[in-house]
């Protein structure tokens, strides 16, 4: 049996992994080899701080190109066309009311790679996400948070 992680993702997700993956391997790659060849002009590398600082951000680039191919190559996408509009599913955008604050919201559920609470993109594994995936409109849940218990009450369910 494997313990190889398979990470479910959207389309969009994919494309934006593999675009910032492309953008490393081209752009940013090239950009640290120079930065390190005039590092390099300055002399002694004992007391080089911009040599130190390059060859950092060389591995730190070195190890996102390595965690995104990972992602990648372990990524099972969601067939939106597949999508059941009936129950909330990885690849749903779910408008709920937000007991709490009155208002209703918009959550994308999206797979962990490509979470974003800022813009309301919600992993499966997230406790809120983890509480609507499976759940239809009408149905109110409660998910556990940091900050104590949210209510939310499933308004609409579409497909992104």
């Amino acid at each position: 049996m494997s313990d190889t992680k398979k990470y479910v993702m959207t389309y969009e997700g994919v494309k934006k992994l593999e675009e910032e993956l492309e953008f490393l391997k081209t752009v940013k790659r090239k950009e640290i080899t120079e930065k390190i060849k005039v590092a390099l002009g300055y002399g002694d590398l004992s007391e080089n701080s911009e040599y130190d600082e390059a060859k950092n951000e060389q591995a730190f680039v070195e190890g996102r190109i390595i965690q995104l191919e990972n992602m990648l190559r372990n990524a099972s996408v969601v067939d939106e066309s597949e999508l059941d509009n009936n129950i909330v599913s990885v690849g749903s955008i779910v408008r709920v009311k937000d007991f709490q604050f009155d208002e209703e919201v918009d959550f994308a559920i999206v797979g962990s790679a490509e979470a974003d609470p800022m813009e309301n993109k919600i992993s499966n594994e997230s406790p809120v996400g983890s509480a609507l995936i499976g759940k239809g409109v009408g149905d109110v849940v409660e998910a556990i948070i940091p900050d104590g218990i949210s209510k939310y009450e499933i308004i609409e369910i579409r497909r992104s």
